[in-house]
């Protein structure tokens, strides 16, 4: 195993994001303290030169693949070819430059829509392309599939030290709260919030309510990727979750009663649902001796007060 030492250069592509400020804050509270950390105005991942120049002079020693173009069912389903475009570009410049200039360790992050529509559940890793994807965000999840696909092959042809690992939804401090691009959770916190605020009777949720997600605190998934670059040399993909899911019904209720909203639930069911259910099999990391912490309850109380001291 390769393991991490502590005097490690450590880059995390997209660490102002979600998922990149919560290794940022991990690594560092863990004792990583050479962290080097590019945001969008000082790097465009997107740009093959600026990407070749920055791990020419840095040549970090861990790469962690953190950054996307992201946005929830309407944007992935407006913009395709921004989608697949912007992604492309940003993983294919960081995973040829990260080999190209010596990295040890490259933990690429994909998502859990990279997988057929209609997996069995829970969705174990070798359903991948085993079927047709969602529609809404097919775009995203072809990109996703490109980058574990390039990863795989670093390893296949250089013996590189790639991994891949598919977090399920996640939410936590630093999420989009962008009603136009934001994700299921953190759309329904804001407008529950706002809701409740304004002192309307009802909140208004797209779709049925029927089709059942699992989420994962966004500090649960960097305790898991520190684990995968401390004890995970295979290029096979793996699973990242919580290993249960709850319904979108359940969701808003949960939401509604901590942010404290009194009023009533209304389904716009000309809204798309998306996939029926979407939940990942977990018992490979499991096996490993990793599991998560946060439940779903906590997590959300955690993320609302986040979210009232930075977005409200």
């Amino acid at each position: 195993m390769t393991g991490l030492n502590q005097s490690d250069k450590i880059f995390v592509a997209g660490h102002r994001g979600l998922v990149g400020s919560a290794l940022v804050r991990l690594f560092e509270a863990e004792g990583f303290s050479n962290l080097v950390k590019r945001d969008r105005t000082q790097l465009d991942l997107t740009r093959e030169r600026a990407v070749e120049r920055f791990f020419e002079e840095e040549k970090p020693n861990i790469v962690v693949f953190a950054a996307a173009k992201v946005g929830g069912i309407k944007a992935n389903n407006d913009f395709p070819v921004e989608f697949l475009l912007s992604n492309l570009q940003i993983q294919n410049n960081v995973i040829r430059a990260a080999h190209h200039y010596g990295a040890r360790k490259v933990l690429f992050l994909g998502s859990s829509c990279i997988y057929p529509k209609h997996a069995p559940q829970p969705i174990r890793e070798d359903s991948l392309l085993t079927g047709p994807l969602e529609p809404t965000n097919e775009a995203y999840a072809i990109a996703k599939i490109a980058g574990i696909r390039l990863c795989q092959a670093y390893a296949r042809e250089y013996g590189a030290n790639f991994i891949s690992a598919m977090p399920t939804n996640l939410y936590g401090p630093n999420d989009n709260f962008d009603l136009l691009s934001s994700h299921v959770l953190a759309a329904l916190l804001r407008k529950a919030h706002e809701a409740k605020v304004t002192g309307a009777d009802e909140l208004v949720v797209w779709g049925s309510g029927v089709p059942r997600r699992e989420f994962l605190h966004v500090n649960d998934l960097a305790a898991a990727c520190l684990f995968l670059l401390q004890h995970y040399d295979s290029p096979e993909i793996i699973n990242i979750g919580w290993g249960e899911d709850i319904s979108i019904r359940e969701l808003a209720e949960l939401i509604c009663e901590i942010v404290g909203f009194k009023g009533n639930l209304a389904w716009d069911t000309s809204k798309p649902d998306g996939i029926p259910r979407k939940l990942l099999d977990v018992s490979k990391l499991r096996n490993l001796g990793w599991q998560p912490k946060i439940n779903l309850r906590d997590g959300i109380a955690n993320t609302y007060s986040w979210f009232l001291q930075n977005r409200a």
